[in-house]
């Protein structure tokens, strides 16, 4: 009961603070280069991070000089611009720039990524300092104050709302009804699964995003591909199929960490154990000792976790046993259509210029 006053409190909140913005009370700056936002309206576990990474190296291969802009959730930069990377070096760790930045900065070489609340300063940074002509915020789709030419949203396939409730009851950021007016391309993430047990609500959230699906919006499929298997004991990488038949202690402090062991999972490993810690935690000597001594109990061959953690416990003392981080990759379907969209959004921007 608590939780669903909180739930309108904060909805009274959002949908104040939108119809302003709808209204011009108040306005977006606007800033002399294209920008595009990528963004969801639930809280976590859609697969931003993989979504920037592909529109940063598309952008780049086709000429352009993107930059991304993150909040640099739970990093310690406390300044007004953190810059994560200048486009030829990491220049922050995990600690002081975010781990999903850094992550970010260390998949795309070349790719400036800058950090901070006022993704407008950010941004008038990175054009006049580091050249950018295309600016890319991950997890923007809330940040109003920041003009884009682009709002790519995307959503679970399976539970597109959620339990259908409000932040704190629920993972939803703002009523989906209203949100939607403002995207401009939707990309569904996940995998179809069966719905045994499917509550009411989350069987309406699904029949709402089918009928989102099936409006006038661009509508893509994005899919996370596992990549490679990268040591982070200094040791050789292995081939994804080496996880076929292996019994596996993995951990994750991720938003949706259930898909990570689907993943492993699908990929033939046999999970003997699997330690979830929370989103964006930040990892102790205490806790890598919790996860090898799993990993004993179990007698397991290899301790397998994500991308996004490798950023942070690569200055701690690893186990003995071999440890690996299981890159991910985004794909988006059709790939061509998609990068033809994204292309003529910027074209018409230098059209206009």
């Amino acid at each position: 009961m608590l939780l669903e006053i909180f739930s309108h409190v904060y909805r009274v909140g959002v949908s104040l603070r939108n119809g302003l913005y709808d209204r011009e009370f108040l306005t977006s700056e606007k800033l002399p280069c294209r920008v595009i936002s990528v963004g969801n309206v639930t809280a976590g576990g859609t697969g931003k991070t993989p979504m920037v990474v592909l529109l940063a190296r598309m952008l780049r291969g086709n000429g352009y000089r993107p930059a991304v802009l993150s909040r640099g959730y739970g990093s310690t930069g406390a300044a007004p611009v953190n810059i994560v990377s200048d486009g030829v070096s990491v220049l922050l760790g995990p600690h002081a720039g975010g781990d999903e930045p850094v992550l970010i900065a260390r998949s795309c070489p070349g790719v400036p990524v800058l950090t901070g609340p006022d993704r407008c300063l950010t941004g008038k940074t990175a054009i006049a300092r580091l050249g950018a002509d295309v600016l890319i915020l991950d997890d923007g789709f809330q940040h109003r104050r920041l003009f884009r030419d682009l709002n790519i949203v995307l959503l679970d396939i399976n539970r597109p709302w959620g339990n259908g409730y409000l932040l704190p009851r629920g993972p939803l950021r703002e009523p989906p009804d209203r949100a939607m007016k403002r995207a401009d391309l939707l990309v569904r993430t996940g995998e179809r699964r069966g719905t045994p047990g499917e509550t009411q609500s989350e069987s309406n959230g699904c029949k709402d995003a089918e009928w989102i699906f099936e409006s006038s919006l661009p509508v893509f499929r994005g899919t996370h591909r596992p990549s490679s298997l990268v040591s982070l004991n200094k040791g050789r990488s292995r081939e994804l199929r080496d996880l076929k038949g292996r019994r596996i202690c993995a951990f994750a402090g991720i938003a949706a960490p259930e898909r990570f062991r689907g993943t492993l999972e699908s990929l033939g490993a046999d999970i003997a154990a699997f330690l979830a810690f929370p989103d964006h935690h930040r990892y102790s000597s205490g806790d890598l000792a919790a996860v090898a001594q799993a990993a004993k109990d179990v007698r397991g061959d290899m301790i397998v976790t994500t991308e996004k953690d490798e950023m942070k416990v690569m200055s701690l003392d690893l186990p003995a046993i071999p440890c690996f981080a299981l890159r991910i990759e985004m794909t988006v379907d059709p790939r061509e259509d998609f990068e033809h969209l994204i292309l003529g959004v910027l074209t018409k921007g230098k059209a206009e210029a």
